[in-house]
């Protein structure tokens, strides 16, 4: 069983593309669990042809206690036979978001989600978050193989760079590794081209480029993957051949994370930022995943 995170900045389309590359996958036979790690609970909606699915924390709260909750509460069938839980979080601005990912994680081993006939897990992540419950998924090996999705933009890049410096802290003393940066498309100048030369600053590899395209959007409306909305479109097929490659990679790395020299020398190279912008001194870098919630 390979166990996947999906990180990436927020709003990037993280729980699209892996939604999508899931139904890819489920239809080449492969049995799956998606674990959504955020508090929308959007990670498992294109599956179930739902808003949102009742979370774990949520029943927690309800009920007050963990103890009385039961796994087919929280566990549901979707799409492909995929396997959808969300972890949810805490009423808005109280608590700490990340507790939800670990309770729900240590809820799911302790019911016997992780089954043996699963060949996947997927772990949708919110954000580029720097609190540690967050990182749960790769801070004990419960997953081991992170993708970073991102974009030609800038700030969707300073995320990716700061996520690898999360895997490299985690790298250091545990199996998790980076099995390459998924660039979902917003149809920038020289994204491929860019993303590429960042991938290779990192020592990784831009396992799959992603175009954009309206039929994401269409096929969102109707909570549906495209694979399910509209199977013989280009689209559909740009998911099934990220899914190919994510089942088929060998690749991965400790990554090499850039200093926010490197990393902007790479973007003006690119002409992403211009040589004479004012606003490139003391760009503010944020903190990498943190050790500890």
């Amino acid at each position: 069983m390979r166990q996947i995170a999906i990180y990436g900045k927020g709003g990037i389309g993280k729980s699209t593309t892996c939604q999508n590359t899931v139904a890819g996958l489920a239809a080449m036979g492969k049995k799956i669990m998606i674990v959504g790690c955020d508090p929308k609970a959007d990670a498992t909606r294109l599956m179930l042809h739902a808003k949102a699915q009742t979370t774990v924390m949520d029943l927690i709260r309800e009920r007050g206690t963990v103890d009385d909750l039961e796994l087919s509460e929280v566990l549901k069938v979707g799409y492909g036979g995929v396997k959808c839980v969300e972890s949810g979080g805490p009423e808005p601005g109280v608590g700490c978001a990340g507790r939800g990912v670990i309770t729900a994680i240590n809820f799911l081993e302790a019911e016997g989600a992780y089954t043996p006939d699963l060949d996947f897990v997927f772990y949708d992540v919110l954000g580029d978050v720097v609190c540690g419950g967050f990182a749960m998924p790769i801070r004990e090996n419960k997953a081991q193989e992170i993708y970073i999705v991102c974009s030609g933009e800038m700030m969707a890049m300073y995320a990716a760079n700061n996520i690898s410096k999360g895997i490299l802290k985690y790298a250091i003393n545990g199996k998790v590794r980076l099995g390459g940066l998924i660039c979902n498309s917003r149809n920038t100048d020289k994204e491929a081209e860019l993303i590429e030369a960042l991938a290779a600053k990192l020592g990784t590899q831009m396992i799959h480029f992603v175009p954009r395209e309206n039929q994401v959007q269409r096929a969102e409306l109707r909570r549906m993957t495209v694979i399910e909305y509209s199977p013989e479109h280009a689209q559909a097929e740009e998911y099934r051949t990220l899914a190919r490659k994510i089942a088929e990679n060998t690749m991965f790395v400790v990554p090499k994370p850039l200093q926010m020299e490197e990393l902007e020398d790479l973007l003006m190279e690119f002409g992403i930022i211009p040589d004479d912008d004012p606003n490139v001194v003391g760009v503010v870098e944020a903190a990498p995943l943190a050790a500890t919630a």
